[in-house]
């Protein structure tokens, strides 16, 4: 019962992939210059990911400015390029907190600010409660609705299809993982710039990082993935295809508190504001249901530990296909499992955590 409830809880069931997006050359086990190996009991866990039929698994961790540990097991490579599910809401978080920096949203606010038309309980929802998973939007676990919308409608059609359906549950009490809130965040993005919403991530996130690899899709079950050309409606909440070391970029920003190589690209506020627990006293549905025990959430990422002060000392986006991304932003490391498994990613779980303990436990030696 609880496997069935863990691999439903983070998106995405068999999604067949373009064959370029699959493609990588088998390597046994490759570390570029200056990267450590992966520790014995890492390199165990890693064997016993294969064993089990995982194509290949990426492991990297590190600290602000310098990779500790780099691996290339089985067939991956360091530009594969994979979709990573859950992991996206991450990245989906930071282009609204670029626009949030530069005064042009605000997380408070309600939508019907920048949504002229929004009727309703909805048009007051705020993108906090959206991206924090609070807003009582329905269409989230067991109904995936923004995955059943049509990849060539606008990102204001999609939310304006949300907003019509009738709130779930009360807004800011519960937190209910996996509904389509994050469409609507996207539309408000759009409605503010004039542009789309690739356009912004690629000039806000994207592009400054050097994440040359990483674009939107829209995610549907059992189909190929649309056209880019014609998709006007990515799934932000798990439309992502991207690569190790794009995701690594973006990690090494965040734990910078929002430096990368000497370039802001988020404020050390909107970081911290993303990173900080939002859901201290909302009701956590399914409960105890993320893969990790008592787990809150911040903005568009999972809160596994926090402080007394409500901010998350290790965040985390895990993606349904098994890439797992953490930041532990007290000690500025972080941390990313790359593999891509459709059909029962969490079958690794144990092992990907092994690999998570054994790299965390080797920095501190």
């Amino acid at each position: 019962m609880r496997k069935r409830t863990l691999i439903s809880l983070f998106l995405l069931g068999t999604l067949p992939l373009n064959a370029a997006l699959a493609s990588a050359e088998p390597l046994a086990a490759h570390q570029p210059p200056g990267a450590r190996t992966l520790p014995p009991a890492a390199r165990a866990a890693v064997d016993a990911m294969i064993a089990k039929g995982t194509p290949g698994v990426t492991v990297v961790f590190g600290g602000t400015g310098q990779e500790t540990v780099r691996a290339d097991v089985g067939q991956i490579s360091a530009d594969t390029r994979y979709p990573i599910a859950s992991a996206s809401k991450w990245l989906a978080a930071a282009t609204v907190m670029a626009l949030v920096d530069e005064g042009r949203l605000s997380l408070d606010k309600p939508v019907s600010t920048w949504l002229r038309g929004a009727r309703g309980r909805a048009r007051k929802l705020t993108l906090r409660q959206l991206l924090a998973q609070t807003s009582g939007v329905a269409g989230g676990l067991g109904e995936m609705y923004d995955l059943k919308q049509d990849h060539r409608m606008t990102l204001r059609q999609s939310a304006d299809e949300v907003l019509a359906r009738p709130l779930s549950t009360t807004p800011g009490a519960v937190f209910n993982y996996g509904g389509p809130g994050f469409q609507v965040a996207g539309a408000v993005v759009e409605a503010v710039t004039g542009q789309a919403w690739e356009e912004v991530f690629q000039s806000r996130i994207a592009r400054p990082l050097g994440m040359t690899g990483t674009v939107w899709a829209h995610l549907k079950f059992g189909e190929a993935i649309p056209p880019a050309d014609e998709t006007r409606n990515p799934v932000l909440q798990g439309g992502a295809i991207s690569t190790a070391d794009d995701y690594v970029r973006f990690l090494e920003m965040l734990a910078a508190k929002g430096i990368y190589k000497g370039r802001r690209v988020l404020s050390e506020q909107a970081v911290t504001e993303m990173m900080r627990d939002q859901t201290p006293a909302a009701k956590m549905l399914p409960t105890n249901a993320a893969l990790l025990e008592s787990a809150h959430y911040g903005l568009g990422n999972w809160c596994e530990t926090w402080d007394v002060q409500g901010r998350c000392t290790r965040s985390s986006s895990i993606g349904a296909f098994g890439t797992y991304p953490w930041v532990d932003l007290p000690t500025g490391r972080f941390g990313l499992v790359f593999i891509n498994r459709q059909t029962d990613a969490f079958a690794v779980w144990p092992e990907i955590l092994a690999v998570q303990a054994a790299v965390t436990s080797g920095s501190d030696r």
